[in-house]
């Protein structure tokens, strides 16, 4: 049996009196689509900060490809191969789709201004975005920044993708595509760790789910099977 990608163990994360994330253990295989769900306040963002580096944890072991990354620097981690996109993307406003990427290429792998450039036209290319790849991100309505969030991640290279309320601030309309995104990205044999609040998307895209309340892990399992849990139920509605 193959070791899994991602092993996080008795991981802790306090801040102050609050304690956000409490002894949270899980493994994400290789190729897995993981959904990470729970109401406001459950400590998933503080999760995936813990796993991308931003945070330490206090306690706890976090594996990645079997070798501990637990208190790592988070542009050590993203060379690794573990990268993340945010709830609200946070491009170069004034950077234009093409120079956004490239800054990515250069910096998260190193490569040369001619190289970046050519890997960021193919990567556009991959997210739907080559028409656009002139345009400044400032310009450019939500939808289309959601696909050139995942535009830059994608040209670190990762392995694993940690993803954050993709389908936030999207209409019903635009959802489709995002899950498209999605399978095409994860077909790219990278392997996703998802929070979302959108149930279309976490039914549609996931194999798993993990639901948090209050920092802990209250459920596991399949998307049908976490939908009729009662202490899911419970969470989310009292």
């Amino acid at each position: 049996m193959a070791a899994p990608l991602l092993s996080i163990s008795g991981v802790t994360k306090s801040f102050g009196g609050l304690v956000a994330v409490r002894n949270m253990s899980f493994d994400v295989a290789a190729g897995e689509v993981m959904g990470l769900m729970g109401p406001n306040g459950a400590g998933k963002t503080t999760l995936l900060n813990i796993i991308a580096g931003t945070y330490s944890p206090d306690s706890g072991i976090i594996k990645f490809k079997d070798h501990s990354i637990s208190g790592i620097p988070q542009h050590k981690i993203c060379h690794l191969g573990i990268t993340r996109t945010y709830q609200i993307p946070q491009p170069f406003t004034n950077l234009s789709a093409l120079q956004n990427v490239m800054v990515a290429a250069i910096y998260g792998r190193n490569m040369s201004r001619a190289e970046a450039e050519t890997e960021a036209d193919q990567i556009l290319e991959t997210v739907g975005l080559a028409d656009r790849r002139d345009a400044l991100a400032k310009d450019m309505l939500v939808v289309t920044l959601k696909r050139l969030e995942l535009a830059r991640v994608l040209a670190t290279k990762p392995e694993l993708l940690l993803m954050d309320e993709v389908a936030a601030g999207l209409t019903e309309e635009e959802i489709p595509k995002v899950l498209e995104l999605l399978k095409g990205v994860n077909e790219m044999g990278i392997t996703i760790i998802l929070i979302e609040h959108v149930m279309k998307v976490m039914m549609s895209a996931v194999n798993r789910i993990i639901v948090m309340d209050k920092g802990a892990k209250i459920a596991e399992g399949k998307p049908g099977e976490i939908m009729e849990d009662r202490k899911v139920i419970e969470a989310y509605f009292g």
